[in-house]
Order: structure tokens, then C-alpha cells, then sequence
């Protein structure tokens, strides 16, 4: 997720999510989050017609992953970001049952 959605889930700014990123640079390694280049941003702003408002930053927003939301979440805590962490833990649990179900059908129909 690019760093503007992600602080509007939070309910922070987009400069204060930067900010805590910054003061936290050990929290964040390559495969949390990484900042897009000028040719990443131009696509980004291209394909997500919610994300237009960037077309003319000077700024190079940040993309975080799974991991990486989820350590954000925890690092500003704000109340937007609490809810958001604990919905994050709860659909990646889901997916992990839903993922572990297909493997047990896939199973089944193989033995079939």
C-alpha cells in the first residue's frame, strides 16, 4: 500500500507517517517498505485515479507491505491505527485458513 492510503487508514498525516518512519528506520527493512522511484510513482498515479493528487508532489511516496503496515500500525499508534492492526492480524489469519483449507481440498481431489 502507498504511504497516503495507509495514513488515511491511521487517520495521521502523510508527513507524520513519514516522520515516524524516519525516526524508526530499524523497524523497516527493504522487504517492509521501500520508497518508489519517479518511473513507480508516474504508473501509481496513472493506474489509481484516488491517488491524482500526487501527480505533482515533490515527493517520492513510500510502498509498504503486509509487514510493513502492520509495523506502522504499531509504530504511530493512534486509534485509527490500533483498529487497523488488529483487522490486519485478522485477515491474514483468515487467509491462512482459507490457504490451509485449499491445500486439504487439494488433497482430497488428488486422492480422487
Amino acid at each position: 500500500m502507498i504511504d497516503a492510503d495507509l495514513a488515511a487508514l491511521y487517520g495521521v498525516t502523510t508527513k507524520r507517517l513519514k516522520e515516524q518512519v524516519r525516526r524508526h528506520p530499524d523497524r523497516f527493512p527493504r522487504d517492509f517498505m521501500f520508497e518508489l522511484t519517479s518511473e513507480e510513482k508516474f504508473g501509481v498515479v496513472v493506474n489509481c485515479d484516488h491517488l491524482a493528487r500526487l501527480r505533482f508532489s515533490p515527493y517520492l511516496p513510500y510502498a509498504f507491505t503486509e509487514h510493513g503496515a502492520l509495523t506502522l500500525a504499531n509504530v504511530l499508534n493512534s486509534p485509527g491505527a490500533v483498529q487497523v492492526s488488529v483487522q490486519i492480524v485478522r485477515t491474514f489469519v483468515r487467509l491462512r485458513e482459507m490457504l490451509l483449507s485449499n491445500i486439504e481440498l487439494a488433497r482430497k481431489l488428488e486422492a480422487l
